[in-house]
């Protein structure tokens, strides 16, 4: 019974759980950037490069029989993906970030005073 134990309380941790629902939101997230690189990017900033290479499709780039148009648009997507996790810890890590502390303030009246009643006193000793 020990087993079954331990493994509810790893499976129940509230990291694995975290970290399975980042997974399925992360696939979720990367069929948007796959539609955002294939839908938009390629027909509005690629298609003149494609055009001049005759071909319609990115996937039918090719040089020397290498098809790497599949590759670029991987490169892409890989570039937009982490953009946007780039922004969203910067995000986070501003929102986590501590107040930072206020520099302590000057001594104050009495503490002046003191420091002073302190010196005189240090200085009748040497004498």
């Amino acid at each position: 019974m020990g087993f079954f134990k331990e493994f509810k309380e790893f499976a129940f941790k509230g990291n694995v759980v975290d970290l399975a629902v980042g997974v399925i939101i992360g696939a979720a997230f990367s069929a948007i950037v796959k539609s955002f690189v294939d839908d938009i990017i390629t027909p509005l900033l690629l298609n003149p490069a494609l055009e001049k290479a005759n071909v319609k499709n990115i996937a039918e780039l090719s040089w020397n029989g290498v098809k790497y148009g599949n590759f670029l648009s991987s490169v892409i997507s890989f570039v937009i993906v982490a953009f946007v996790l780039f922004l969203l810890i910067k995000g986070i890590n501003s929102l986590n970030k501590k107040p930072e502390e206020a520099a302590p303030a000057g001594p104050t009246e009495d503490q002046k005073l003191l420091m002073e009643i302190r010196d005189l006193l240090k200085s009748k000793n040497t004498l």
